[in-house]
C-alpha cells in the first residue's frame, strides 16, 4: 500500500509518453500505435493531384461523378467525364476583397482556389496572412462545385468547366454590406449553369446560389455537389510535441459529428453516414476550418474519395429534381471558411461548433471555454484570463486538494519510519507489510489519499488543456512582455523553466518513496515533462505553471500545519 500513489502516478506518466509518442507517429505519417497513421505525405517527387502541371486524367478524378465516389447509389449511372482540354486551359484569375477575406477565384469552373485571411497572421511567418485555401505546385486545398446527372451521356457544367466572368466590383466598398462574383457556363446541349458567391461585411461565410437553365428539349434530373478537395498533409508549421486532427468531418442530425481520417478514405472504407435529410460536410485542421453548409431540409448524398495521389474530397451531392426543357431551378447553399470561433460557427448550423476539436471531454470543455471567455471580457487579456480560470478551479477544487496534501503531508511524516521498516525487514516483505499497515493504522494515514483526489480533478485539467490548445482566440493573443502569442512557445523559455522548477519543487514538497529507484523517478519526472513543454504553446505553459504555483502554495501551508516542512 505505501507504493500505490507513486505507482499510479508512474502509470500516468507512462501512458503520456506513449500518447505523445503515438501523436508524434500520426503527425510523421508513421504507423500509429494503436491504428493507422491519419496523415498521408505527399509524393516527395510530385505536387499534390489538381494543382498547376498535373495530369489531366487524375485532376478529372476530383468530378464527384457517382462511379468516382464511394456511397452512391448503386442504380446511378456514371456522368461523363470533363474533356482533358478544360483542365489544360489556363482560366482566369478573379479577386475579391472584403474587410476579412481575399478570394481568389479560377474561371475554370468557377472555384475558389486560395482565401487569406486578413485578420488572421500566419504562424509561421508572421508578416504574412493566413492562407487557408490555396492551389500551387505544394499545396492543394479548394472549394468546387458543380452539376451531375444519372443520365447516360448528358454532361453537364462542372468545375472543370470553363466558365465567363461577369462584370462588377472586386472590392467591397466602404459604404457597402455585400460584394457579389458570378460566372456563368454553357454545357452539351445548351444546358447552362451560373454561379453567384455573395460576400458580406464581417463575416466569413459566402453565400452560394446555383441557378441551373435546361437549354434541351427533354426533361432533366441533375445533382448539385458541393466539394472540398485537399491534400492530406498537415497545416505548415505544427508543433510535432502534440496531434491536432486534419481531415474532412460530416455531420447528420442522427449520427452527429464524426471525424474521417484520409487512411480510411485512401482503403475506402470511410465509415461515415451515406444520405440523409439534413447535415453538412467539412474540411478541418488546427484553429482553421471550411464547410458547405445547407440550410434546408432535403435529401443528400455524402461522399469521399481518394481521387489522386494524396489528392482528398468530401462533398455533398443534392438532387434538384426535374428541370423542364427552358425551366429554370435554383439553389442556395452557405460556404463557411476560416477561424474557428466557437460561439459563431454554432449559430451558423447544428453541431458545426464541433469542427473545434475537443476531443472525448468536450461536455467539461465546452463550459470551460465559456467561462473563460467570461473572464476575458471583464479582464480584456487572454493571459489573464488563463490565470484567473486557473485560480477559480484550484477554489472550487480546494477542500479536496487540501485532503490528499494531509494525505501526503501525513505519509511524509512517517516517511522515516516506513523507511527504517524496509531495511529492517527487507528479507521478510510480508512482515514488512504488516508492519507498515499497523503504522498506517496509529497514524491514522491513508497511502491512497492523496491521489485519488488528483484522479478527480485530472479530467478538468485535461479539459482545460484541449480548450487552450483548440482555441483560435489564443493565436496572436499577447500576455505581458516577451508572450506576444500565447498559441506560439515561449521565445525565451522562461514560462517552461519557472514551470520545470516548480514541478522540482512539488516533489521536493512530496514525502520521498523509501526506494530508491522510485525517489530518482520522482525527481526524472517532471525534468521529462519539462522538455516536452518547452516546445509547448505559451498558453498551455502559463496555466500548468498556474496551477502548480498555487499548489505549491497550499501545500506548503499544509505541510506546515502539519509540521513536517522540510523533512
Amino acid at each position: 500500500m505505501n507504493d500505490i500513489r507513486r505507482t499510479l502516478l508512474w502509470v500516468v506518466f507512462s501512458m503520456s509518453l506513449v500518447l505523445i509518442w503515438d501523436a508524434w507517429q500520426k503527425h510523421t505519417g508513421s504507423p500509429s500505435i494503436f491504428g493507422p497513421s491519419t496523415r498521408p505525405a505527399a509524393s516527395a517527387d510530385a505536387p499534390p493531384a489538381g494543382a498547376p502541371g498535373t495530369t489531366a486524367a487524375a485532376a478529372s478524378a476530383g468530378v464527384p461523378t457517382p462511379a468516382a465516389v464511394p456511397g452512391a447509389a448503386a442504380t446511378t449511372a456514371p456522368s461523363s467525364v470533363p474533356a482533358v482540354a478544360a483542365q489544360a486551359a489556363a482560366g482566369e484569375q478573379v479577386i475579391i476583397t472584403t474587410d476579412l477575406v481575399k478570394a481568389t477565384f479560377d474561371s475554370v469552373g468557377g472555384s475558389l482556389v486560395r482565401l487569406e485571411l486578413l485578420a488572421h497572421r500566419d504562424g509561421v511567418d508572421p508578416q504574412r496572412n493566413v492562407v487557408l485555401l490555396e492551389q500551387s505546385a505544394k499545396r492543394l486545398y479548394v472549394a468546387q462545385t458543380g452539376l451531375i446527372s444519372a443520365q447516360a451521356g448528358l454532361a453537364l457544367p462542372n468545375h472543370l468547366s470553363p466558365m465567363t466572368v461577369a462584370p462588377g466590383e472586386r472590392t467591397l466598398a466602404a459604404s457597402a454590406n455585400e460584394l457579389s462574383i458570378r460566372f456563368e457556363a454553357v454545357g452539351a446541349g445548351g444546358h447552362k449553369l451560373a454561379k453567384t458567391f455573395t460576400f458580406k461585411r464581417g463575416e466569413y461565410t459566402v453565400a452560394v446560389k446555383h441557378e441551373f437553365i435546361n437549354g434541351g428539349s427533354t426533361p432533366v434530373s441533375p445533382q448539385v455537389y458541393l466539394q472540398l478537395a485537399r491534400d492530406g498533409n498537415p497545416p505548415e508549421g505544427e508543433s510535432s510535441f502534440y496531434f491536432t486532427f486534419t481531415g474532412p468531418a460530416i455531420y447528420t442530425d442522427l449520427s452527429k459529428f464524426a471525424k474521417v481520417d484520409f487512411s480510411d478514405i485512401a482503403k475506402g472504407n470511410a465509415g461515415h453516414e451515406k444520405s440523409a435529410d439534413n447535415g453538412w460536410v467539412a474540411m478541418v485542421q488546427h484553429y482553421f476550418a471550411s464547410a458547405w453548409l445547407v440550410p434546408t431540409a432535403g435529401l443528400r448524398e455524402f461522399r469521399t474519395a481518394k481521387v489522386a495521389d494524396n489528392h482528398y474530397t468530401v462533398a455533398m451531392v443534392l438532387p434538384l429534381g426535374e428541370v423542364a426543357p427552358g425551366a429554370t431551378r435554383t439553389h442556395e447553399s452557405t460556404l463557411f471558411a476560416g477561424p474557428q470561433e466557437e460561439h459563431k460557427l454554432a449559430a451558423l448550423a447544428p453541431g458545426l461548433d464541433l469542427v473545434k476539436d475537443y476531443g472525448w471531454l468536450t461536455v467539461l470543455s465546452k463550459p470551460l471555454f465559456w467561462l473563460l471567455t467570461q473572464l476575458h471580457g471583464m479582464l480584456a487579456n487572454w493571459g489573464w484570463a488563463i490565470v484567473a480560470l486557473v485560480v477559480l478551479l484550484k477554489i472550487a477544487f480546494y477542500w479536496l486538494n487540501a485532503s490528499a496534501y494531509r494525505s501526503m503531508g501525513k505519509m511524509k511524516a512517517v516517511a522515516p519510519r516506513v523507511t527504517e521498516l524496509r531495511e529492517r525487514y527487507k528479507d521478510k516483505p510480508q512482515q514488512m507489510q504488516q508492519e507498515m499497515m499497523r503504522i498506517y493504522r496509529e497514524e491514522k494515514v491513508n497511502p491512497i489519499g492523496g491521489c485519488l483526489p488528483i484522479f478527480v480533478q485530472m479530467p478538468f485539467f485535461i479539459a482545460l488543456y484541449w480548450v487552450l490548445l483548440s482555441s483560435v482566440e489564443m493565436r496572436n493573443a499577447p500576455w505581458i512582455l516577451w508572450i506576444t502569442d500565447l498559441s506560439a512557445k515561449d521565445p525565451w523559455f522562461i514560462l517552461p523553466t519557472l514551470m520545470t522548477l516548480s514541478s522540482l519543487f512539488q516533489v521536493w514538497l512530496n514525502p520521498i518513496p523509501p526506494d530508491p529507484i522510485q525517489a530518482k523517478m520522482m525527481w526524472i519526472m517532471p525534468l521529462a515533462f519539462g522538455i516536452m513543454f518547452f516546445f509547448f504553446p505559451a498558453g498551455l505553459v502559463l496555466y500548468w505553471l498556474t496551477n502548480n504555483i498555487l499548489s505549491i502554495a497550499q501545500q506548503w501551508f499544509i505541510n506546515k500545519q502539519l509540521g513536517v516542512l522540510g523533512k
